[in-house]
């Protein structure tokens, strides 16, 4: 008898494949390794072909498919390619997910966190990109309901801009971006703000940006100085991007049009979101223009 011929115990077929006589005997009980026949004695016996069988289920189970898919291979209702594809689709995700979950891990290290902080990370890590994305798109909808344009409108829109997927790689800023972004989200208090600010704008409280808005250079640099916004120097700051003419009424209209839109959480989501969208960073026009607003005050 030749081994085209032969029969083989489960215990032959472990010594022949290196698997053990208990993995065998469970894909046989599961039907992915039926028997060729049965001994006198009622044991299971396999042929050649079953051993081809079992070293094709061998090396699709190392490979990390699953027992439906190999019972579907091994069936021929579906074929190797087919299933390994789908494998590489299932595993390139799984690598994603665990790319970022390492990443937050590394963040968690870095910073220090408080348990809070890491039941906060290790819960955004298990999330799915359009899980993240559902945090944000909630808190622009809330936040511009019933108003012209509402969620749509080209503000909400850009406040909702996230990218599709973190990178591969995430950077530690870019973890750490979104790590903060959705801290910020979730407290009520910015949320309440982002609102005001948005219903302010909807009822063009402010009309367009004042002057001082748009240029705030000097503004900049009597800060980078140390001039006390009620100083006399910081009044001949003011007189350069203001109209000196103004009333003092006039001057606290236009401070207080600028409070309206002036925040630094509101600032730093714009910079959280521009980190995780890869954009150039750019440097906080609020101080300056807080220091603005104070100026005008003083002068009123």
């Amino acid at each position: 008898m030749n081994d085209r011929t032969a029969l083989f115990s489960i215990g032959q077929l472990a010594r022949r494949t290196g698997l053990t006589v208990r993995t065998i005997r469970f894909w046989s009980d599961e039907g992915l390794l039926p028997p060729t026949a049965r001994s006198a004695g009622g044991y299971r016996l396999y042929d050649a072909a079953a051993v081809a069988r079992l070293e094709l289920l061998r090396s699709l189970r190392e490979l990390g498919i699953g027992l439906d898919d190999v019972r579907r291979i091994l069936d021929r209702q579906a074929t190797v390619t087919d299933v390994a594809r789908a494998h590489v689709r299932a595993l390139d995700a799984e690598i994603r997910t665990l790319r970022v979950r390492r990443a937050v891990l590394r963040s968690i290290t870095r910073r220090g966190s408080t348990t809070e902080e890491w039941r906060l990370m290790n819960d955004l890590a298990r999330l799915s990109a359009q899980e993240r994305q559902q945090i944000i798109d909630d808190f622009v909808t809330e936040a511009f309901a019933g108003l012209d344009g509402g969620p749509e409108s080209g503000i909400a829109q850009a406040m909702r801009a996230m990218p599709a997927e973190l990178p591969d790689e995430p950077s530690d800023e870019e973890v750490d971006a979104w790590l903060e972004l959705a801290e910020l989200v979730a407290d009520p208090d910015f949320r309440r703000r982002v609102r005001e600010m948005a219903v302010a704008g909807s009822a063009g409280e402010a009309g367009p940006p004042p002057e001082p808005m748009r240029s705030i250079d000097s503004a900049r640099a009597a800060l980078a100085a140390g001039v006390a916004p009620d100083s006399a120097q910081a009044r001949a700051v003011l007189d350069e991007m203001v109209d000196p003419s103004l009333s003092p009424e006039e001057r606290r209209r236009l401070a207080d049009d600028m409070a309206a839109f002036t925040d630094r959480r509101v600032e730093r989501y714009w910079q959280l979101i521009g980190v995780l969208n890869r954009r150039p960073p750019f440097p906080p026009a609020v101080p300056a223009v807080e220091w603005l607003i104070a100026a005008l005050r003083a002068a009123s």
